[in-house]
């Protein structure tokens, strides 16, 4: 049987060759290089196809895919949201994706993606507060220690230059775990047992939990001012972190309105409160932060953008490496218009052997 032609073969990114890609890189190396590469792809939103993600939800989580295109190349991210999921061993957030040349239709890489979707979460969260925390912010809370923790911080120290990381889970595992990969890597680690305790002198303020019978993580009266909140959170109807009256203080800012409106902790507020699409701070179309005192929210929900930016500067990545495989994944007959030929004549006991 003939070997797959070039055109058969797209390149795929395994869990072990993200793994070994990252360190390769570095990590926070990979996370400065995932917030330029999307903070690029920001500065030119208006080329994107835009759509809030298509959901399926249950009473026990939710599957969805993550569409976009620039007109040149296509991607799009398969991801789950499982809270209970780790009850079991299993992780809450599963993903892979799939990046397309628009002109041919063909995939020109398909990955993982539960790595890489932690990975450009945290470099999105941390591009935001570049663009919104106080300038001089040196110290972070992380309520939620989960699997994304450890991420939102190392990011926030790469891009932002955060020193200092206070931690707070209903779990204490969770924070012991978290404070136990974070040692070593240049970060004053505080553990905390409030939450209250954790955000005592803290500039950014990241929420990340998934459990929605913890639904309000912070009250007005915890948010001072002068504070950058950065809101993540396992999104969808019903669930939020912050408290309504933190909302209508705070100058809020998104990815994409009628997915934010839906998922985010905007749903709590009526349909035409005012936002700010964060695309248009960067741009210069607007104002982000407008005072020391304000308090500035990210309202973040994961558009697909950011997935497009993450598997485009993958695939880039991947140039000259070595962490792919390439899989047969496309039928290339000698004839196009012959697909049907194409089986009948593999020769099945050399496929076998």
């Amino acid at each position: 049987m003939s070997l797959p032609s070039r055109h058969a073969l797209v390149p795929f990114v395994s869990v072990d060759h993200m793994m070994r890609l990252v360190l390769h890189v570095g990590i926070e190396r990979m996370m400065l290089e995932l917030a330029d590469a999307i903070e690029a792809d920001f500065r030119r939103w208006p080329d994107f196809d835009k759509t809030p993600r298509v959901a399926s939800h249950s009473d026990i989580g939710v599957i969805e895919l993550m569409p976009t295109s620039d007109g040149q190349q296509y991607g799009f991210k398969y991801v789950n949201g499982h809270p209970s999921n780790t009850r079991q061993g299993l992780q809450t957030v599963t993903a892979f994706g799939v990046l397309a040349d628009v002109a041919t239709g063909y995939p020109v890489l398909l990955s993982e993606m539960t790595i890489l979707t932690a990975l450009r979460t945290a470099a999105t969260s941390a591009m935001a507060a570049k663009w919104l925390a106080p300038r001089d912010a040196r110290v972070m809370a992380m309520i939620g220690n989960g699997a994304q923790a450890e991420f939102q911080a190392l990011a926030m120290k790469a891009v932002c230059g955060i020193e200092e990381v206070r931690l707070y889970d209903t779990d204490p595992a969770a924070t012991r775990k978290c404070a136990a990969n974070l040692a070593g890597r240049g970060l004053r680690i505080v553990s905390c047992t409030t939450a209250e305790d954790a955000i005592l002198g803290a500039q950014i303020i990241t929420t990340c939990t998934a459990d929605k019978q913890y639904a309000t993580i912070l009250t007005d009266n915890m948010v001072g001012g002068g504070v950058h909140i950065n809101a993540v959170g396992g999104d969808c109807p019903g669930k939020t972190e912050l408290h309504r009256d933190i909302l209508l203080r705070a100058g809020i800012f998104v990815e994409y309105p009628p997915q934010t409106r839906i998922e985010g902790e905007i749903q709590q507020l009526a349909p035409d409160h005012p936002v700010t699409e964060l695309w248009q701070v960067i741009t210069g179309q607007t104002q982000g932060r407008t005072d020391a005192a304000q308090v500035t929210l990210f309202d973040s929900v994961g558009f697909a953008i950011e997935d497009f930016s993450a598997l485009r500067h993958i695939h880039q990545r991947l140039q000259g490496a070595q962490f792919f495989q390439d899989l047969d994944m496309i039928a290339d007959p000698d004839d196009p218009r012959d697909l049907f030929g194409m089986i009948c004549r593999a020769d099945l006991h050399s496929s076998v052997a």
